[in-house]
């Protein structure tokens, strides 16, 4: 399994509601690719401008092919990268095993 988790910050409160629209689209679309284990987006209760992206991936290969498929492309690189900064945390599972 791979693991992906993605911190990301939004750089300006005005752009807090787009984000987390498209993040939700973008989950939606990534829940449904071959290979994607789990795809869930969270928002910070304590600091609004703040979301997780926590992602699951069968293969490395899935991951690979979830970058060039249309939630990747034409909503997360041109619509929300724009829009804040981010911090990927590739990941190991400690628990459960």
């Amino acid at each position: 399994m791979i693991y992906n988790n993605v911190v990301l910050t939004v750089n300006n409160q005005s752009d807090v509601e787009e984000v987390r629209t498209l993040l939700a689209e973008q989950a939606s679309l990534s829940s449904d690719e071959p290979g994607c284990v789990r795809f869930e987006v969270y928002q910070s209760q304590s600091a609004v401008q703040q979301f997780f992206l926590i992602e699951q991936w069968e293969t490395q290969a899935d991951l690979d092919k979830h970058r060039q498929a249309k939630a990747f492309t034409e909503l997360y690189i041109p619509k929300v990268i724009p829009l804040v900064s981010r911090v990927p945390h590739p990941s190991d599972l400690i628990w459960p095993v």
